[in-house]
């Protein structure tokens, strides 16, 4: 993308204004491949933040900020920004109604057939649960930064809340489900991010879940549970272990569990891609392992199995309609971006 950068006081201007009234038609010639993408990765994840945006899909974030107002000011995306008694938060966007008919259109679908309201856009900024979903794209987006700077590692796929209750919900329903890959390693995993601000029997409840799941399927798909301090995490896995250890068939459920404030020794490689991992059932004095290598701490783990984003929903068990594929974390290239 080219052109001369926007001066402080023409941004702020332009911040000002109001959206234009664009026809779903005439957008089809404005919208990139890439904010085609980011159309569907708010409509799959509900909202992003800027800095999430830039990381997963743009150069700079000076490159970010210019095509975010554009494609505000087509009125595509809406933005908001949440409320902090000191300091500030990132600038959030959500999907707006044109957006989400390009989207309908893309599909031959019916704005109602797409199941997106705007009432409920507006909604997440005002919700209860916008830290949690924020806090989960967080986690996804290190993964995917991390990607970027490496090119073995890639995320493969990341799947919302959503998606997943419409896939398993009878049963679980995580936070995200992903896969991972590290070369010729390969791992797929549920999420369970946690705040610290539940009760942990409410945590430990759903194993239940997750071993039926994985009876019913067939297939054995990790459960990954981040914690926000290491001694959350200590009680954490003392009462994981004693449901765990109740289960019918506890290897078909591998847990493995990291904080986000554990002292990772690899400073080079942070977040959850790092050795922070510490499986359920590690013997005492074992360490972490990275991301990759829990499937070398469980070798009788099932091969990647779970359906694809261009799997049928007939193709997956308890499957529910899913309107649209899952997007890919990665977005298309841009040509000519600087």
């Amino acid at each position: 993308m080219t052109g001369k950068p926007l001066r402080q006081k023409d941004y702020r201007a332009a911040r000002r204004s109001t959206p234009e009234s664009t026809a779903p038609a005439a957008l089809a010639a404005r919208l990139t491949a890439r904010d085609r993408w980011l159309l569907r990765m708010l409509y799959e994840h509900q909202v992003l933040t800027s800095h999430q945006i830039a990381a997963l899909g743009f150069t700079s974030r000076r490159v970010t900020r210019r095509r975010l107002l554009t494609l505000f000011r087509y009125g595509v995306i809406s933005r908001f920004t949440p409320y902090r008694t000191s300091g500030t938060h990132p600038t959030h966007y959500v999907l707006a109604t044109a957006g989400a008919q390009v989207l309908a259109a893309e599909e031959g679908l019916d704005l109602k057939e797409l199941r997106w309201r705007a009432d409920r856009a507006i909604g997440i900024s005002l919700g209860i649960h916008l830290a949690h979903t924020v806090g989960v794209a967080d986690w996804f987006t290190a993964l995917a930064t991390t990607a970027r700077q490496r090119r073995d590692q890639t995320l493969g796929q990341w799947w919302s809340q959503t998606r997943c209750q419409r896939l398993w919900g009878d049963l679980v329903r995580p936070d995200a489900y992903g896969r991972w890959s590290v070369g010729d390693t390969t791992i797929e995993f549920f999420l369970e991010y946690d705040l610290g601000t539940e009760n942990l029997g409410q945590l430990t409840r759903k194993l239940h879940g997750y071993s039926e799941l994985a009876e019913s399927t067939a297939i054995t798909t990790p459960l990954l549970i981040w914690l926000p301090t290491t001694r959350r995490e200590t009680n954490a896995r003392r009462a994981l272990h004693e449901i765990w250890r109740s289960l019918d068939n506890p290897a078909a459920v591998p847990i493995a569990t990291a904080a986000a404030d554990f002292d990772n020794p690899e400073p080079h490689q942070p977040g959850p891609a790092g050795r922070v991992w510490l499986p359920l059932d590690s013997e005492p004095g074992t360490g972490r392992v990275h991301l990759h290598q829990l499937t070398r701490r469980w070798p009788r783990l099932t091969p990647p199995t779970v359906p694809t984003a261009d799997a049928e929903p007939g193709d997956a068990p308890l499957a529910r309609q899913t309107i649209l594929a899952a997007p890919t974390p990665v977005p298309p290239a841009e040509a000519g971006e600087q």
